[in-house]
């Protein structure tokens, strides 16, 4: 595809999805699409490789949570090729957005992405969610984590809810068949001081898609979350 046919194809994706977004935003998107194929050749960021899946499966599922996103911190948890964390900030531009991935040839993408784009208020760091978290400059001090299939909801929760202030937000990006995952995790959003908000199922072309909000009603106790690998390995029930 040359440039005017990636265009034309965006702004159909985004009509369907009653996106809005301007010149120069379409313009840090082709740019972030082309730098992610470029590295994608040298480092292994994503399986989805065709412009148009990038532009449906990673740019417009990005951006469909934006309508989720209150308030003006964010962090997104396991950000590995910038999603959803960089195409949020390019829609937000008044989102400063905090992105932690354990990878670091990852963290080294996304940083080359946010020079590219001369993004302002936005760092990639190469750090462990469970270490970070027990940061006092960074725990329940942000409005909305973020993160899309990183892993099972019981343990994804324990890494985000201790991220989040009390009213703030957990955005997790499932894909289909979730509800017995789900369901699994309400013990730990509890123990972790969250309750679900609402589950929505939605379709982005032909792919099933699933956000569960889960809103920080109370603080989550200072062991949480558990090191050396627990969260993964011995989920909470």
């Amino acid at each position: 595809m040359n440039r005017e046919e990636i265009i034309k194809f965006f702004n159909e994706k985004l009509k369907e999805n009653n996106i809005k977004i301007s010149d120069e935003q379409m313009n840090n998107f082709i740019l972030y699409m082309d730098n992610l194929i470029e590295w994608n050749k040298k480092i292994n960021l994503t399986a989805i490789k065709e412009e148009k899946d990038i532009i449906v499966k990673h740019f417009i599922d990005s951006i469909l949570i934006e309508k989720e996103v209150k308030g003006e911190k964010l962090i997104d948890i396991g950000s590995g090729a910038g999603f959803p964390g960089i195409p949020l900030k390019i829609v937000r531009n008044d989102l400063d957005v905090t992105l932690i991935d354990s990878v670091n040839k990852k963290v080294l993408f996304m940083q080359n992405t946010i020079d590219k784009l001369k993004l302002d208020n936005i760092i990639a760091v190469h750090c462990r969610a469970e270490d970070y978290a027990h940061d006092k400059q960074y725990r329940e001090s942000f409005d909305v984590v973020t993160s899309r299939a990183v892993a099972n909801m019981s343990t994804l929760v324990e890494y985000m809810l201790p991220f989040v202030k009390v009213g703030g937000k957990c955005i997790c990006m499932k894909g289909p068949n979730s509800e017995e995952e789900i369901n699994d995790s309400k013990k730990a959003i509890s123990i972790l001081g969250g309750e679900i908000e609402r589950v929505e199922k939605y379709k982005i072309d032909d792919n099933d898609r699933c956000l569960v909000a889960i809103k920080k009603v109370k603080k989550t106790e200072q062991i949480y979350p558990r090191n050396q690998g627990k969260p993964l390995k011995v989920p909470l029930k």
